[in-house]
């Protein structure tokens, strides 16, 4: 009875263990939390997105910050938890489709912290050649000497008024 006992406590204790993602290598450098961002957000219409994996990628108390114009042309920015972005987001992005790539980057450290200026073009299809929005992504990020997380993602998509400058649309850095 005593080994039966310690059988099923121990193929248990395997079958969580493989249940569990394994996302180190999605963290491990700054350059692959950088793509897994943008991979995990991505996908056609009908795709679900791993929303484990994008939690994974954002330090507790982490914000996502869009910016935007009201109706009557107010400046404002929300301030958005992951799980927020999830719950607001998700399921547009499910029955849409969207693909968000990176166009060039502007990368800065200083000790263990990091911003990041990611310009990005949007498309609703991977295989759609014109993008329907563009804009930056201010993303601060701090590495504990473990991994990457992200802190905060800020960001405003291009319009008339505020074009991408030039600066920001040449080869990462």
């Amino acid at each position: 009875m005593k080994n039966i006992l310690y059988l099923l406590l121990f193929s248990s204790f395997i079958l969580n263990a493989q249940e569990t993602k394994d996302y180190h290598k999605n963290v491990a450098t700054l350059d692959r939390t950088i793509e897994t961002l943008y991979e995990v957000i991505s996908g056609d219409k009908g795709v679900e997105r791993n929303w484990d994996l994008f939690k994974h990628l954002f330090h507790e108390n982490a914000k996502l910050i869009p910016t935007g114009k009201t109706d009557d042309g107010k400046i404002t920015t929300r301030y958005m938890s992951p799980e927020d972005y999830i719950n607001t987001s998700g399921k547009w992005l499910f029955e849409n489709g969207f693909h968000e790539v990176e166009l060039s980057r502007k990368t800065e450290t200083f000790g263990n912290i990091t911003h990041v200026f990611s310009t990005y073009h949007s498309f609703k299809r991977k295989n759609d050649r014109k993008p329907f929005m563009r804009g930056v992504n201010s993303i601060q990020l701090l590495n504990d000497g473990k991994r990457w997380w992200i802190i905060n993602i800020y960001w405003m998509q291009e319009s008339k008024e505020n074009p991408i400058p030039e600066e920001y649309l040449k080869n990462k850095s």
